[in-house]
């Protein structure tokens, strides 16, 4: 994509040959900046509504300080966000750049944070040992936008503590929990509730937990239908699914506008080459033979 094709786009609108929301899904595909270590890209947000997080493991302080100037030149002004960050790093960093939030429990830093959006978060912790973990999904959604609402301890110990908040949860559009040792609660919250729920795994455990391998498989075999898991300790991870979740509604509402969406084609495609089985006689369309 190059800039005479931007312009191009551009007037089309502003002539009214296309409507925005039409010249918007061409703009998902712009390109990355190069600057020699790392390729950022600025336009992440625009095709997953996600903006690119950095990574601060591995990275020097040089580097970070180096990518977050960058990314805060990119036009449209999204949050801007640093993970993993150890406090010696983020003071470095925050004394380098300015407005910069830290969120030392999370290890977060943040530029920008989206201003407040629709969609209810419900974030459980089966024990207090978890909250780091969980502080880190909490974080990141509040830089996206959503501020969660959170049931701390109600694991499966005391099983009582989570039918006390059952009818709240059941409210939330998107269900995270985070859980150590067996996992369980993630099972229990998934046969609880009919949003989606993002199980997250965490390090803590005695002895056979094997660093939160037990509570993943657990997880990942669970007996209600349709949890979400992601890695072990991956706080940033869920936040992010349960973010594209919400984000659901924004791409439905493009369609509901009227712009033909991608799915929409596959979907009429398939549907004029659809078989449909009957009694014996009845035609079979040529395509799908």
């Amino acid at each position: 994509m190059n800039r005479s094709f931007l312009e191009d786009l551009l007037q089309r609108v502003a002539a009214g040959d296309i409507r925005p929301e039409e010249a918007l899904l061409p703009l998902t595909r712009l390109p990355y900046t190069d600057i020699g270590f790392a390729r950022l890209d600025h336009h992440r947000e625009v095709r997953q509504g996600l903006p690119e997080a950095v990574y601060a493991p591995g990275k020097t302080t040089s580097q970070i300080i180096r990518i977050v100037e960058e990314m805060l030149e990119s036009p449209g002004g999204g949050p801007v966000l640093v993970t993993r960050v150890e406090p010696s790093h983020a003071k470095v960093v925050c004394e380098n750049v300015s407005a910069a939030r830290y969120d030392a429990s999370a290890r977060l830093l943040v530029w920008r944070p989206a201003a407040p959006r629709q969609g209810k978060v419900g974030l459980l912790t089966a024990g207090t040992a978890d909250l780091p973990v969980a502080q880190e999904a909490a974080a990141v959604l509040a830089a996206l936008g959503w501020a969660p609402v959170r049931f701390p301890d109600v694991g499966v110990a005391g099983l009582h503590r989570l039918l006390h908040v059952q009818d709240r949860v059941c409210e939330m559009d998107v269900v995270i929990v985070v859980a150590g040792m067996e996992g369980a609660l993630a099972s229990l919250v998934g046969g609880m509730v009919a949003s989606p729920v993002i199980a997250v795994p965490t390090s803590v455990g005695y002895g056979s937990s094997f660093a939160g391998v037990t509570a993943l498989l657990a997880m990942t075999a669970s007996c209600a239908p349709g949890v979400s898991v992601v890695g072990i300790d991956n706080g940033y991870g869920a936040a992010c699914a349960a973010a594209r979740y919400l984000n659901m509604n924004w791409y439905r509402s493009l369609g509901a506008s009227g712009v033909r969406l991608p799915a929409q084609d596959d979907e009429e495609t398939q549907r004029g080459g659809e078989c449909v089985a009957g009694t014996q006689g009845e035609r079979l369309d040529e395509q799908t033979l």
